[in-house]
């Protein structure tokens, strides 16, 4: 039985990953860390409540304690860092959290790990691996043509994407000199069940549902790598498990689509499917986003040639399995937008 330490388990792409885990492997135990942010919410995680190789506990990366504690009462094999603030917008209005969160957690987590797992001079337990969850915003923006490759300097532009760049630093840092065991995947945009309505997909479809505007950024033309969130789960299941020591893995959909594009397609479905009256007529150019970046483009070949990964969810189904899953979900919509999760937490995890 291996045991993974999954930090940030309760946000989109992190339950999405231990539901994965869980329903496809009987050897794995999850130990799920989750501050609980607005953005964590524990709904998304009803299928493992029961489970006796699920635990679920409340804590933060930041907390040196909370997380040496952690390491002491249990054999951990594996560290997933999901755990980030990752909102854009929130990053320009306080780049302070984003620093201490993104930085100083993915630090704190690096130390706590490395004296766990330590033998001896730059010698580990056999079989232990931190795996850093990065993104291509690391890489700054694309030209019209070429892609994203590990190789690429990174040139973050926002408080975001620059503390996401620090830690990925820090998680190279500790293999260079320490030789301790690590990998980084960096994924394109994400999208899929369960995640914050703060963006682009979900925002979308909530407010053409309510027929509220459909806010965007200056004319819509950034251009993002769509991946549905399974297929990046695999991903980084398959780097875990083979991925070579201190190397990093792009991980893309090579389903580039422009922001205004995306917003069309789901109009038109809710549009055909749901609701006939609504229209193009909710888009709302708004001011763009300061330093938005143009274009992200991710070259997937070297996770493709050295562990046989591949997208296998085009965006034409990933998108409309995913308009279908906020339509049959909205109740969840409605308790995360109201906040009502948050009740949820307490009725479920009071005096534990």
């Amino acid at each position: 039985m291996k045991t993974y330490l999954v930090t940030g388990g309760a946000g989109f792409i992190g339950s999405n990953f231990v539901l994965y885990m869980l329903r496809r492997y009987d050897d794995v135990r999850i130990i799920n860390l989750d501050k609980l942010t607005y953005a964590g919410n524990l709904e998304n995680l009803r299928e493992v409540e029961g489970n006796p190789r699920y635990t679920f506990v409340q804590g933060d990366i930041c907390d040196q304690e909370a997380i040496k504690t952690l390491f002491e009462g249990n054999e951990i094999d594996y560290v997933v860092n999901f755990a980030a603030e990752s909102h854009v917008d929130r990053s320009i209005a306080n780049p302070q959290v984003f620093v201490e969160t993104n930085v100083l957690g993915t630090v704190n987590l690096l130390n706590a790990a490395k004296n766990a797992w330590q033998i001896g001079d730059d010698e580990y337990r056999e079989g232990c691996k931190f795996l850093q969850v990065s993104t291509d915003e690391v890489y700054g923006s694309l030209g019209a043509e070429g892609y994203f490759m590990e190789t690429t300097p990174l040139d973050p532009h926002s408080p975001y994407s620059s503390s996401k760049a620090s830690a990925d630093l820090f998680v190279k840092a500790y293999y260079d000199t320490y030789r301790f065991p690590v990998n980084i995947t960096r994924c394109s945009n994400n999208y899929g069940p369960y995640q914050f309505p703060e963006k682009l997909i979900p925002l979308m479809i909530h407010n053409t549902l309510q027929h509220k505007e459909l806010p965007v950024y200056g004319d819509g033309m950034q251009v993002r790598d769509w991946l549905y969130v399974e297929d990046h789960c695999k991903a980084i299941d398959m780097v875990i498990r083979n991925g070579v020591t201190g190397e990093v893995y792009n991980v893309g959909g090579h389903n580039e689509r422009p922001n205004i594009a995306i917003v069309k397609t789901i109009l038109s479905y809710v549009k055909e499917h749901v609701d006939p009256s609504v229209g193009e007529g909710l888009i709302k150019h708004v001011e763009d986003r300061k330093g938005h970046d143009r274009r992200y483009g991710i070259d997937p070949e070297k996770i493709r040639r050295d562990l046989g990964w591949f997208p296998e969810t085009c965006f034409e189904v990933g998108i409309e399995k995913t308009i279908r899953w906020y339509l049959t979900h909205k109740e969840w919509m409605e308790r995360v937008t109201s906040g009502q999760y948050q009740e949820y937490y307490r009725a479920m995890y009071a005096g534990k």
